[in-house]
């Protein structure tokens, strides 16, 4: 019997992480549930349930804007568990400011934590899986695909992240390292539910009238893909990425 598959996921106290823990738990794969200490949401409910999934979990505390903090939080997996196999960049930050208001200390916060975040945990993954492994970071239709007025550095960042996934997937290559990138759309989390800088729920809920598919997506359906593209039945998929907004984007405007 195969050894279990060990992922590491940032941001894994809530929404699409949490989600993808309990889908990997579900799957046999180990996690190292990522969380953020000033985070709101509990981890442990993450834990309690991929245990009830039947799975195997430690939740470890991680800021991905610590490059020590990041490389300690993938070191925990070989660690705990022997190995590192799979790598998801989900950790992000969202904040509503428009242009007059966007300080150099706002844009560098959100480039720090949405994109350079993304690089530090890619970073730390690579360093420590063996050939073949597999990683996925979490961009944004806002920034991969469209433009969001008051979220400037949001959407810079999020179309950062596809640059980003492309050059390493090129790189990591010859070590047969794929690296991709998911773009939510429109999903129903903790961040898109935040009536402040987001939609709230009532902008989510207009806005799902907009979806060819009749509403807005499920953290679920976001964390099946990735689980999809770290796993072997997506073998020679790197450097792409996969849209998951249950048709928005390719909607024609009336």
């Amino acid at each position: 019997m195969p050894e279990a598959k060990v992922a590491i996921i940032t941001g894994a106290a809530s929404g699409i992480g949490r989600s993808l823990a309990i889908h990997y738990a579900r799957q046999g794969v180990t996690t190292i549930i990522g969380t953020f200490p000033a985070d709101p949401h509990d981890p442990e409910e993450t834990l309690r349930l991929v245990i009830e999934a039947g799975g195997r979990a430690v939740i470890h505390e991680v800021d991905v804007r610590r490059t020590e903090s990041v490389e300690a939080f993938a070191q925990r997996a070989v660690a705990e568990f022997g190995r590192l196999d799979y790598v998801v960049a989900n950790a992000g930050i969202l904040r509503n400011s428009a242009l007059e208001e966007l300080s150099d200390d706002r844009w560098n916060e959100m480039l720090d934590v949405d994109l350079t975040g993304v690089l530090r945990t890619l970073r730390a993954g690579a360093g420590r899986m063996p050939d073949g492994g597999a990683m996925v970071a979490v961009s944004s239709i806002a920034g991969a695909v469209y433009g969001w007025e008051g979220h400037a550095h949001y959407a810079a960042a999020k179309a950062g992240v596809l640059g980003l996934v492309r050059s390493l997937a090129v790189e990591l290559g010859p070590r047969q390292i794929r690296v991709n990138a998911i773009v939510p759309g429109l999903i129903k989390t903790p961040q898109s539910l935040d009536p402040v800088n987001s939609l709230g729920p009532d902008g989510l809920q207009q806005a799902g009238n907009d979806i060819p598919w009749g509403r807005v997506g499920e953290p679920e359906e976001v964390a099946s893909v990735i689980a999809f593209l770290t796993s072997n039945d997506a073998r020679y998929v790197t450097g792409q990425s996969l849209t998951v907004d249950g048709g928005l984007t390719v909607k024609m405007r009336a």
